[in-house]
């Protein structure tokens, strides 16, 4: 993957969703509330198919509170996140 994937809620809100490779070639996520809110986890998990991280961030964007939403469908994938202080 090449810079940015996006995922923007359906239901017009303001949540987004993305995944980005760093310079390094490690995968994050970053989420923005569009108002006061952005976070940023590093992806742990090794070998992990940026496809089934893509899938956990289509699914949570859309759920009326995307964070919780996000870590049940990474912990659904198996897939381990660390959250990275900016």
């Amino acid at each position: 993957m090449t810079g940015l994937s996006a995922y923007h809620s359906a239901h017009g809100g303001t949540n987004f969703l993305g995944l980005r490779r760093t310079s390094k070639g490690t995968m994050e996520i970053v989420y923005d509330d569009g108002v006061a809110r952005r976070l940023v986890w590093r992806v742990a998990s090794p070998n992990i198919c940026e496809r089934h991280v893509g899938d956990a961030l289509r699914v949570a964007v859309n759920q009326p509170r995307v964070v919780p939403a996000l870590y049940s469908e990474l912990k659904k994938r198996a897939i381990a996140v660390e959250s990275l202080v900016r």
